[in-house]
């Protein structure tokens, strides 16, 4: 009796071994899938929403032929895949105004390119450098260094200020009384941003108000990465100027209650220079996963430019290509790759 019943346990066995190593080897690629596109995404350069997007077919793809391997009947197996047809159709109709609205608002913002990784862009009231746009949503690094994450549909659906990396306006507004002639003001008001290092400045008179006139000094400035210590220097400026001229930069209807000796109420101009240059950094300790975002970008931009550059000239078994030596262009992606994964991990580690 025991011997027909070990041959049907390992007839059993043998049955089961096929379907339960197609299953262990559609795992393990699903692993090596997850691996390479988003876990080792670095070394090969591309689109990150596309990798997630490969993904998620992949995964589809890999429950599909589970259920396919498994030892059922096949009227059993029919029905699952019937069930798993119907939960798929569920949950895209139920999470379609989030879900499906995210991806396709991901892939239109994709498409119409208005801003890249490290750009300086403000959505609504959020304010900050872009460190990651993925399949739902995208990430800024906000001035005090924090992380903001804005689903793909809201960022759509407000209206998005994108600071132009060729260079951008920097402007200061104030208001003065009707006793000062605009004309004793736009000069000093140009000298301030010419010492703040924008170029071709100019003043507009904004508003002429009840009480005083709205100033607004403005000039071009090309770096943008340091945009918010530059603003901060014009207005330092500005203020020295001005009080150095003995223009008080207060509304008609200022009042005090306090009991004061002095007539006027500024401040003493500093005769030097006034603006500390250890401040001219500050955007780069307030922005930095932004600049490792922009420049590891760059670098994978990069290197799928050489690798396209080798393949052709491989395909056409040239030696030498318009970019310079096959061999010196195959020894700079070796060294690309190895510095993006580098820069990965101390992202990582930073994050």
């Amino acid at each position: 009796m025991e011997t027909p019943m070990l041959a049907d346990l390992l007839e059993q066995l043998k049955d089961l071994l096929l379907p339960l190593s197609l299953i262990a080897v559609v795992l393990l690629g699903l692993w090596f899938s997850h691996w390479l596109l988003l876990r080792r995404s670095g070394v090969h350069a591309g689109n990150h929403m596309a990798r997630q997007l490969s993904f998620m077919v992949l995964v589809a793809v890999a429950v599909v032929l589970i259920i396919l391997a498994l030892p059922v009947p096949h009227e059993t197996r029919n029905q699952l895949l019937s069930l798993l047809g119907l939960v798929l159709t569920g949950v895209i109709a139920f999470s379609s105004t989030t879900f499906v609205a995210n991806v396709m608002a991901g892939l239109m913002l994709r498409s119409v390119r208005s801003f890249r990784t490290g750009d300086f862009i403000r959505v609504a009231e959020h304010f900050g450098r872009v460190t990651e746009r993925g399949l739902f949503h995208i990430e800024i690094q906000s001035e005090e260094r924090d992380l903001i994450t804005l689903p793909n549909l809201y960022v759509s659906s407000n209206p998005v200020k994108v600071v132009h990396s060729s260079g951008t306006i920097v402007t200061c507004d104030l208001s003065l009384g009707y006793d000062v002639p605009h004309y004793k003001i736009t000069p000093l008001l140009k000298k301030a941003a010419k010492q703040a290092g924008l170029q071709e400045p100019f003043v507009h008179v904004r508003e002429l108000g009840d009480f005083a006139i709205s100033y607004r000094i403005c000039g071009f400035y090309e770096e943008v990465k340091q945009l918010l210590s530059k603003r901060s220097e014009l207005r330092t400026l500005v203020l020295d100027n001005l009080h150095g001229a003995g223009i008080e930069i207060v509304s008609p209807t200022f009042m005090n209650q306090r009991q004061v000796n002095e007539e006027h109420f500024i401040a003493p101009p500093q005769r030097t220079k006034t603006v500390d240059l250890s401040d001219a950094n500050a955007e780069t300790m307030m922005f930095d996963k932004a600049e490792r975002a922009e420049k590891l970008e760059a670098l994978q931009k990069e290197l799928a430019q050489l690798q396209d550059t080798v393949k052709a000239a491989e395909s056409q078994q040239q030696i030498t290509t318009e970019n310079g030596d096959l061999a010196a262009q195959k020894d700079r992606i070796a060294l690309l790759q190895r510095i993006i994964e580098v820069a990965e991990e101390n992202g990582k580690q930073h994050d």
